[in-house]
């Protein structure tokens, strides 16, 4: 039998890929680790491009891997900044009520709430105004336990821990083709390095149901990239927000709608919105990918995404494509903002991954074929969750070192 590499390989070096090969060290010291990532170094992608918040776990259903992991990663997350000198700070946030339609949504996130165990107050115009005097709405609640960091340092001190404990990550390493064998799986990059391991883990993001088709295996969904386009407000214009103010979501979608987001840095972030992206990696309008955005027109789930959702998907594309519609939207909870007040912010992209029928896939997904284990739905809140999905993923990646 050739020798192997290590024991797993891990796929993707941003946070997620990072919390998983921190976990496998920590749960089963020995265990050979290599981390795959293609870019030059970690969190390239979704974490290192989104607005940084520590999601306090309000939004999703109990019981689900979002709303468990979510609440405890929260808790964690901030014990880990602190243990190592990573930039953050719980500043709680508010989600703001600005129509009386709003109102019942509003307060079933109060119970969604309580029911998930997070600690959640009521509050008038006045409150608000005790919290935020330049934000307006009708009735709004306050979430103490929300926060923000710098998930990128969280990832780079991830795997300086687990190298620190014997992983090796390996950056400018795309894998380009999969084999499996019944003893042993084996990748190759796309410098011609073969690599075998007793099992892979899938931590892809961005392309992670492309990585699982090139294992072999059907993800039964498809990444649909979308593009979240931030602002921020001009320096000068920062006092407007204290810290973090969100508008009360549509529940028919996992975006969570403009929100004002002070940052560690001090700076006040705005957005994002979600439209379309033309490539998995479209930061802006002017990159596409052919290949990419056939195969994302050429999937079922798209189309049925767009006529389901067609009213709600021209508004995020008006906002995108008109700085006085974004600033609208703003307004609504930031009377006092001006257009002019607004500068152009660097964007992410969301990998939300589609079910054939058009389902926009509301929870973590996480699956498993022989030796192999596929996060394959790892959108907001997965940087807050990183922790323990990071703990979730080792268990099964080990147990299948056991029973293989």
């Amino acid at each position: 039998m050739t020798a192997l590499d290590c024991d797993v390989l891990v796929i993707g070096g941003g946070i997620v890929g990072m919390s998983t090969a921190y976990a496998i060290t920590r749960a089963a010291p020995g265990t050979r680790v290599t981390v795959l990532e293609k870019e030059a170094g970690p969190a390239r992608h979704q974490t290192g491009r989104n607005s940084g918040v520590i999601h306090s776990g309000i939004y999703y259903r109990p019981g689900s891997l979002k709303a468990r992991f979510a609440v405890r990663g929260a808790a964690e997350m901030v014990k880990f900044c602190a243990e190592h000198g990573i930039p953050h700070e719980v500043t709680g946030k508010l989600i703001v009520a600005t129509e009386r339609s709003e109102l019942p949504r509003l307060h079933g996130l109060v119970q969604r709430g309580r029911e998930n165990g997070i600690p959640v107050r009521e509050l008038g115009p006045a409150q608000i105004a005790e919290y935020e005097p330049w934000v307006r709405g009708l009735a709004a609640i306050h979430v103490g336990t929300t926060g923000v960091c710098d998930f990128g340092a969280v990832a780079a001190r991830l795997a300086r821990l687990a190298q620190d404990a014997g992983a090796s990550v390996r950056y400018g390493a795309q894998v380009r083709t999969i084999g499996r064998r019944p003893s042993a799986v084996a990748v190759r990059t796309a410098d011609g390095t073969v690599l075998r391991a007793r099992a892979l883990v899938n931590c892809a993001g961005l392309h992670c149901d492309r990585v699982a088709r090139l294992a072999g295996d059907d993800p039964g969904m498809r990444i649909v990239p979308f593009r979240g386009e931030y602002y921020e407000l001009a320096p000068s214009r920062a006092s407007l927000v204290n810290g973090l103010v969100y508008p009360v979501p549509d529940p028919a979608f996992p975006f969570l709608g403009v929100h004002l987001t002070r940052g560690i840095d001090g700076g006040v972030h705005i957005g994002p919105n979600a439209v379309p992206a033309l490539a998995r990696e479209g930061y802006a309008w002017h990159t596409v990918r052919p290949q990419e955005l056939a195969g994302t027109l050429a999937f079922p789930g798209s189309w049925r995404i767009a006529r389901r959702h067609w009213r709600y998907g021209a508004g995020e594309l008006r906002r995108s494509l008109s700085k006085r519609a974004f600033t609208d939207a703003v307004r609504r909870l930031l009377p006092d903002v001006t257009a002019g007040d607004l500068i152009a912010a660097p964007a992410g992209v969301r990998a939300q991954a589609v079910l054939p029928d058009g389902t926009l896939v509301d929870d973590f997904l996480i699956s498993q074929s022989p030796r192999i284990v596929h996060v394959l739905n790892a959108p907001s809140p997965a940087a807050t969750a990183s922790l323990p999905i990071g703990r979730e993923v080792a268990g099964r990646v080990l147990e299948t070192l056991r029973t293989g």
